[in-house]
This record gives C-alpha cells, structure tokens and sequence, in this order.
C-alpha cells in the first residue's frame, strides 16, 4: 500500500478582522509544530493584546491531526472554541492554531452573534495565510566502520536521501532525511549490513 507522506499547512501568517456591535475580533492564524509553540504564541498574544477580555484558540498539530484543541477563554462555551477549530478544519490543513483576540463592545451578542464573530474572524485569518503542501521527512542517522563507506554511500544514492552532516574516519557518522515512504527501504537496506549502526532522530 501506497504511503501518504504528505500533508497541507498554512504559507504564512494571516489577520482576520469582523466588528459587530462595538465589539472587534482580531485574528491571526499561523503554523505550530507542538503545544509548547501554542503556549508561547498565548503568551505573546496576552502580552500584545494585554487590555483585550479574551483570547481564544483552537489549533491541529501532526501530520495525522492527531492532536486539536480549543478554548473559549470564558466565552459561552463552544461559542469561540468549536467555530474556530471548525474553520481550521474546513480549510483541510495541520500544524495550525488560530488565536482570537476580543474586545467587548458593551452589548452581547447571543450565542449565534459570537459563534458567527469568531468563525469569520478565523476564515478571513486563514484564507489570508495560504496554503502549501509539505512532505513528512525522517531524520536519521548512523554510524559505522570506514570499511564499509562504499556500501553506505551506495545505499543513500540509490535511495536519495539529503545528507546534513557527514564525518569520515576510522568511526563515520552521518546524519541524513529522507521523506516517509521511503523509510522502509532504507532501514531494510542498512539492516543486512552488520556493521551499520541506524537510528531515528525524528520525525518532521
């Protein structure tokens, strides 16, 4: 079965705005790898907007959206939350979180007033960040005899992999990536020869 190392995330970083009733919603919609980025953008975010009442976010994060959250930061719940990642998941793309910064204008706006606020707010964000598709890469690395230095350059030509650092002495070691699919054949190459020593890094 074909392997799908592929996935699509925003270009850039894109603002959104929607005013109703004296309230603003500004939005910024950007790429995150892991919740401690999501944590850092909160804090920036609090800091810039610091007299703003909420800031509230969703984001998708891994190649396989495996993770998502979202927060109302004391809105009505699922009023600003659920839209928001509902936008982010309309738009089809990962390794994404859209904050939504509010400034309360003195009147409410009902439950379908926010829902509809903070879905245009992240729509507008969104679309104004683009989108590209990536390629899910492997990094690895190995280390083995100079013996066997003919064997494994042969083996990362054959393969094509990007070498990001190489040493070459009585002990080499390299370090390369190469995109997910084709990982396996790799690791099934540099299995049969003993002497090699393969490990993963990570995954990006």
């Amino acid at each position: 079965m074909e392997i799908d190392d592929t996935y699509t995330t925003l270009d850039h970083t894109g603002e959104g705005l929607y005013k109703e009733k004296g309230s603003k919603f500004i939005a910024s919609a950007f790429v995150v790898e892991s919740e401690d980025e999501v944590k850092a953008a909160l804090i920036e975010s609090k800091k810039k907007y610091h007299d703003a009442r909420h800031h509230c976010y969703a984001y998708i994060i891994g190649a396989d959206k495996s993770i998502s959250r979202s927060n109302d930061d004391g809105e009505p719940a699922g009023t600003a939350g659920k839209p928001i990642l509902n936008q982010i998941l309309s738009k089809g793309v990962t390794n994404t979180c859209v904050i939504v910064v509010r400034y309360f204008g003195g009147t409410k706006l009902g439950v379908s007033g926010l829902i509809n606020a903070y879905k245009t707010a992240s729509r507008e964000a969104l679309d104004n960040a683009g989108i590209v598709n990536k390629i899910v890469n492997i990094y690895y690395s190995i280390d083995f005899p100079y013996s066997v230095t003919n064997e494994v350059s042969r083996i990362l030509k054959e393969v094509g992999v990007e070498q990001t650092k190489s040493v070459y002495d009585t002990a080499c070691h390299i370090e390369f990536s190469t995109r997910k699919k084709n990982a396996g054949k790799i690791e099934e190459r540099f299995s049969m020869i003993k002497e090699v020593v393969l490990n993963q890094i990570k995954v990006v």
